[in-house]
C-alpha cells in the first residue's frame, strides 16, 4: 500500500538490543538490510554452556532433558534430544490458511534473530545468523496465516519459521507470486547454504515468542501513524467543501479538555485550514449555521481519541521489542557466580493482544467519522448548495454515490472486526495452557481495519476534492487543502461526467502519502 520509498543504505545492525517500530519497518519493507553484529556470538556463550552442561549432566530441565507443555514431566533419553528438537518444530508447524505476506516474515526473522541475539536463551549463535541469512537472500519461509492462539508464543507459524533452517518446510523468493514456494531443500541447495542440525533446546527457542504478533502490531501501526495524519487532512478538505467552520477548534476552547491527541488534532486543522477563503466567505454570514455537525466539529476529539490509543499501543510494542519472550530462560543465579533455567511466561500475548483490540476500535473510528461527512457533502439537504452525489448534471449522472456505499460497506465490516479477541480464551496443550490471549487474531482483525480505513479516507478525499473544485466559483480553498488538492488532481481529474469510480479510489489510496507531503509542505507536519 502507498507509494516505494528509497532504500535505507545503512544496515541495521542486530545486537540483541531494543529495536523501534521504524527499524523494524524499515526491514520489513524491503528498504533497509539486516546484520548480525560481531560481539553477539560472545553474548549468547555463556548460556549456551549452560545448556551443554546440563545435557553433559543429565540434569531435568524443562524442554532440554523432559518433554513440552503437557509432557513436561516426561524424561527424554540423551541420546534422544536432538531428535526432540526436531520432532518439535515438525509436529508444530500445523498452521492453515493463506501464507503471510512478505513484509510480515521480513519482520518476522528479523525479530527471531534479535530475541535470540540476547543471550539468555542457551542457543548457539548459528540460528539468529541462519535467520538474517534467508532475510539477506530474500529467502522467506512459507508461514500459514491461521493457527495461532497466542500463547506460549505464535507456536505454529514459528516452527513453520523453523522449518526451513533445518532444510524442511518451504521457501519462496520474496516478492514472487507463487506464494507456496517451493520445498525449502531446493532453494537452500541453490543458493549453496546447508541446512543446520538442531541442538538441545535449539527447537524450543524457535518457537516460543510473539513476534509473529510484534511483526503484524508494528506494520499495522506504522500505518495507522499515517492514517490519523490522512484522517486529519480529509477532515480539513471537506470542511473546506462543505464551507464549514474552524471556530470548535480555537485554542481557547480546545485548551479546556486538554487531552494530548486533541489538542495535537486542533492544532493540526488549524494550520490545514489557515489562509482558507472558503471558510472566510461565510465566516460573517448571518444566515450560514453557526456550528457544524460532529463529524466536523468535533474531529479533534474523535481523532484526538484515536491518537492516544495509538500512543499506548506503540508504547507497549515499544517494550516487546526489546523484550525477551523465550521459555525457559537463562539467567544469572543472584550472586551472579552461575546461571539457572527459569519457566517463565513471557511469551504469553496479552499485552499484544489488547494493544491488537484497542487499536482496532479506536482506528475504525477514523471510517466511521470520515464517512459520515462524506455523506454530508453527497446529501443536497445537508451540503450547503452542493449538487446532489456532487453530480454537475445530477439524474443523468449518479455522481459519488456508490462511493458513499462503498464506504459504508467496509465501516460496516470493521464493526465486525473490531469485537475484540482479547475476552475469548480456550484451554490447550491437555490443559496445560489453560488461558489464552488470542492475540494473533487481534493482530489479524486489525490489519484489515487499517486496510478498511484507509480506503474508507481515500474515499473522503476523492470526495472532498470534487465538493472543492465545485465551490471554485465561491473561493478558493486554503493553501494547505490546495496543494493536497492539487497532487490528488494530476491523478484523478474531476468527474464532471459519471466514469469509472474503482480507479480514482485506488489511485488516491496509493497517493496518501504524497498527499500528507503537499500539506505538510505548507501547514508543518502534522504530528
Amino acid at each position: 500500500m502507498g507509494v516505494s520509498e528509497p532504500a535505507v543504505t545503512q544496515p541495521l545492525i542486530v545486537t540483541g538490543d531494543a529495536l523501534t517500530i521504524d527499524q523494524v519497518v524499515d526491514v520489513a519493507r524491503g528498504r533497509r538490510p539486516a546484520t548480525l553484529d560481531a560481539g553477539v556470538a560472545a553474548r549468547m556463550a555463556p548460556t549456551r554452556e549452560v545448556v551443554e552442561r546440563a545435557v553433559a549432566e543429565n540434569r531435568v530441565m524443562y524442554g532440554i532433558t523432559t518433554g513440552f507443555g503437557a509432557l513436561a514431566n516426561t524424561r527424554i533419553a540423551p541420546g534422544d534430544l536432538a531428535a526432540m528438537q526436531l520432532a518439535l518444530i515438525r509436529s508444530h508447524a500445523a498452521g492453515v490458511g493463506d501464507s503471510l505476506a512478505d513484509d510480515v516474515v521480513r519482520a518476522l526473522l528479523l525479530l527471531r534473530a534479535r530475541t535470540l541475539s540476547v543471550g539468555i536463551s542457551g542457543v548457539r549463535v548459528e540460528l539468529p545468523e541462519r535467520l538474517l541469512l534467508l532475510l539477506e537472500r530474500g529467502l522467506l519461509p512459507v508461514i500459514p496465516g491461521q493457527g495461532s492462539v497466542g500463547a506460549s508464543g505464535d507456536l505454529a507459524q514459528l516452527a513453520h519459521l523453523a522449518l526451513p533452517l533445518v532444510g524442511e518446510g518451504r521457501l519462496r523468493r520474496a516478492g514472487s507470486t507463487d506464494l507456496w514456494g517451493s520445498p525449502a531443500a531446493e532453494l537452500l541447495a541453490e543458493e549453496g547454504i546447508e541446512p543446520l542440525v538442531l541442538q538441545p533446546k535449539e527447537g524450543l527457542s524457535l518457537i516460543n515468542g510473539t513476534e509473529p504478533m510484534q511483526a503484524r502490531l508494528a506494520l499495522s501501526v506504522d500505518q495507522s501513524r499515517l492514517l490519523v495524519k490522512v484522517a486529519d487532512l480529509a477532515c480539513a478538505m471537506s470542511l473546506d467543501g462543505l464551507l464549514g467552520t474552524d471556530r470548535a477548534f480555537d485554542a481557547r476552547v480546545i485548551d479546556i479538555r486538554p487531552h494530548v491527541g486533541q489538542l495535537c488534532v486542533a492544532d493540526n486543522l488549524r494550520r490545514l485550514l489557515a489562509g482558507s477563503g472558503l471558510l472566510a466567505s461565510h465566516r460573517h454570514d448571518l444566515e450560514h449555521a453557526v456550528q457544524d455537525s460532529y463529524s466536523l466539529r468535533c474531529a479533534p476529539q474523535v481523532h484526538g481519541a484515536v491518537r492516544d490509543v495509538l500512543g499506548h499501543v506503540a508504547s507497549v510494542l515499544t517494550v516487546e521489542l526489546g523484550a525477551v519472550v523465550d521459555n525457559p530462560v537463562i539467567v544469572p543465579t543472584p550472586d551472579g557466580t552461575d546461571y539457572e533455567v527459569i519457566s517463565t511466561g513471557n511469551f504469553h500475548g496479552e499485552p499484544l493482544a489488547f494493544g491488537g483490540d484497542m487499536l482496532a476500535i479506536a482506528i475504525s473510528e477514523l471510517a466511521s467519522i470520515s464517512e459520515r461527512r462524506t455523506d454530508r457533502m453527497l446529501d443536497p439537504a445537508f451540503s450547503r448548495g452542493l449538487p446532489p452525489f456532487l453530480a454537475p448534471a445530477a439524474g443523468t449522472n449518479s455522481g459519488y454515490m456508490l462511493a458513499q456505499y462503498t464506504a459504508a460497506s467496509l465501516v460496516s465490516e470493521n464493526k465486525v472486526l473490531a469485537h475484540p479477541s482479547s475476552v475469548d480464551t480456550i484451554p490447550t496443550s491437555g490443559n496445560q495452557e489453560d488461558h489464552v490471549s488470542m492475540g494473533w487474531t487481534s493482530v489479524r482483525k486489525l490489519r484489515d481495519v487499517v486496510r478498511n480505513v484507509r480506503s474508507v479516507l481515500a474515499v473522503e478525499m476523492v470526495c472532498a476534492a470534487q465538493a472543492i473544485d465545485l465551490r471554485a466559483a465561491t473561493a478558493a480553498p486554503s493553501p494547505a487543502v490546495a496543494a493536497a488538492h492539487a497532487v490528488l488532481r494530476e491523478h484523478v481529474p474531476a468527474m464532471n461526467v459519471d466514469r469509472e469510480v474503482a480507479p480514482q479510489l485506488a489511485a488516491v489510496d496509493a497517493l496518501l502519502p504524497e498527499l500528507v507531503a503537499a500539506a505538510e509542505g505548507v501547514a508543518g507536519s502534522l504530528d
